[in-house]
């Protein structure tokens, strides 16, 4: 059983503009970009990446947790 299928999303924003990755590495494909203040609806944070959704069309994806923010 996964628990972020039931977990309830944290709200962050962007604190610095940032990738939204696909997996959790700098290497790793960019597939969005959040600006500062753009909102992160995170579900789960491991080794410094947060994974959650942005944006109006809900992009799922990791960013760097040290670029977010309370929201």
């Amino acid at each position: 059983m996964i628990a972020s299928h039931y977990a309830e999303p944290v709200a962050r924003k962007a604190a610095a503009p940032t990738a939204l990755r696909g997996s959790p590495s700098t290497e790793a494909e960019s597939i969005g970009e959040l600006r500062v203040g753009e909102p992160f609806l995170a579900l789960d944070e491991s080794l410094g990446w947060s994974w959650g959704y942005a944006g109006g069309d809900r992009r799922v994806g990791y960013v760097r947790t040290s670029a977010l923010a309370e929201h």
